[in-house]
C-alpha cells in the first residue's frame, strides 16, 4: 500500500534537488502555476463551484505586487501580502456577486466580472498596457536575504508553496473542508442540516481566490514582469485544464496537472526538433507553433479516457486511497 508520507518524502526530496538539474526560474514557475491549480481545484474539486473568473486574481494579485515593489518601492513581503489582500477582497466582491446564482450562471458571471478587470488593466496607466508591468525588483527578505540570486529565490518559492499546499490540505481534511465536500455532493441535504451553504461556500471562494492571488504575486517576483496573458480568461480555462488532467478532487493531481502542460508549453519544441531527426519527418519541427492544439488534445484525451485525470485514475485502479 502506498505511503503518503513517503510519497510527500520523495517529492520534497525532489523539489530540493531540482535546480541541480533545471533552471530555477523555470521552477518557479511551475511552482506557482502548481499553486494556482491547488487552490482552484479547492472550488472546483472540493465544493463543486465551476469558475472561470480566477485569471482575476491570479494575474490582478500580480500586477498590484508589481506595482508595489516597483513603483511604491515596497519590501517585498508587504508587496506579496498586498496582492494577496487584493486577490482576497475581489474574491470577496466576486463570489458575493456569482454566488446568487449556481451552475453554468454562476460560472458566466466569474468569467463576465474577470474580463472587466481584465480591461481595467488593460487601460490602467501604470499597468503598462499591451507591454505589460516590467522592471519588478526582487528586493531582499527581512532586509538581510537578497533574492537577486535565482537558487536563493527559489527555495523561497518553494517555502511558501510548501506552506500554501499545507494550509489547503489541512483546510480540505477540518470539519470545514468537510462541510465543502457535503456541499459539493448534495446541497439540499446541507442545507436540511442548517448549515449557511452561501456562507460556506464564499468562504471557499475567497480562501481560493486569495492562494490564486499568491501564486500570481509570486510568480511576478520570480520572473520579473506582469503581462496582460495572467490576467485574460484563457488562463481561467489553462488552470481548469492543469486541474482536469491531474485529477479533479485529489491533493497532487493539480500537481502534477501543471507540471505536464508547462513541461509541453516549455519543451515541446525540442521534441519536435528531436522527433524530427530521428524519424526525417520536417513537419515534427513545427510542434513548439502548436501547443495550443497539443493541449487540446490532451484535453479531449482525458475527458474521454481519464475523466478522473491522472492521479484519480491510478488511485481507483491501484486501490492507492492515500493518493486522493
Amino acid at each position: 500500500m502506498f505511503n503518503k508520507k513517503f510519497g510527500y518524502a520523495i517529492a520534497l526530496a525532489v523539489a530540493l534537488a531540482a535546480p541541480m538539474a533545471v533552471y530555477p526560474v523555470l521552477l518557479m514557475k511551475v511552482l506557482c502555476f502548481a499553486l494556482f491549480a491547488c487552490a482552484f481545484n479547492l472550488l472546483l474539486g472540493f465544493t463543486g463551484l465551476l469558475s472561470f473568473g480566477h485569471a482575476a486574481f491570479f494575474g490582478g494579485a500580480g500586477y498590484i505586487t508589481g506595482y508595489a515593489l516597483a513603483n511604491l518601492g515596497l519590501p517585498t513581503l508587504p508587496g506579496l501580502m498586498i496582492g494577496v489582500a487584493f486577490a482576497a477582497l475581489v474574491g470577496l466582491a466576486m463570489g458575493g456577486l456569482a454566488m446568487r446564482r449556481q451552475g453554468i450562471y454562476f460560472t458566466m458571471i466569474t468569467l463576465a466580472l474577470a474580463q472587466m478587470l481584465y480591461f481595467m488593466f488593460l487601460q490602467a496607466p501604470f499597468a503598462g498596457g499591451e507591454d505589460g508591468l516590467q522592471g519588478v525588483p526582487r528586493g531582499n527578505l527581512f532586509g538581510a536575504v537578497s533574492l537577486s540570486n535565482d537558487l536563493t529565490l527559489y527555495y523561497v518559492v518553494l517555502a511558501i508553496t510548501i506552506s500554501a499546499f499545507l494550509l489547503i490540505m489541512r483546510t480540505v481534511h477540518s470539519p470545514f473542508g468537510q462541510v465543502l465536500k457535503a456541499i459539493k455532493e448534495n446541497e439540499p441535504r446541507a442545507i436540511s442540516l442548517g448549515y449557511d451553504v452561501n456562507r460556506y461556500k464564499l468562504l471557499a471562494f475567497v480562501l481560493s481566490a486569495a492562494l490564486s492571488g499568491l501564486a500570481g504575486s509570486l510568480k511576478t517576483l520570480a520572473l520579473g514582469f506582469e503581462t496582460l496573458t495572467d490576467v485574460h480568461w484563457t488562463m481561467s480555462g489553462l488552470v481548469v485544464l492543469m486541474t482536469l488532467v491531474g485529477g479533479l478532487g485529489t491533493m497532487a493531481g493539480p500537481i502534477i496537472g501543471a507540471v505536464i502542460i508547462l513541461a509541453l508549453e516549455n519543451r515541446l519544441g525540442e521534441l519536435g526538433h528531436i522527433l524530427a531527426q530521428i524519424t526525417g519527418v520536417g513537419w515534427f519541427n513545427t510542434l513548439g507553433e502548436s501547443v495550443a492544439i497539443m493541449t487540446g488534445l490532451i484535453f479531449i484525451v482525458c475527458v474521454l479516457a481519464f475523466r478522473r485525470g491522472i492521479v484519480g485514475e491510478l488511485a481507483v485502479r491501484f486501490q492507492l486511497t492515500s493518493l486522493r
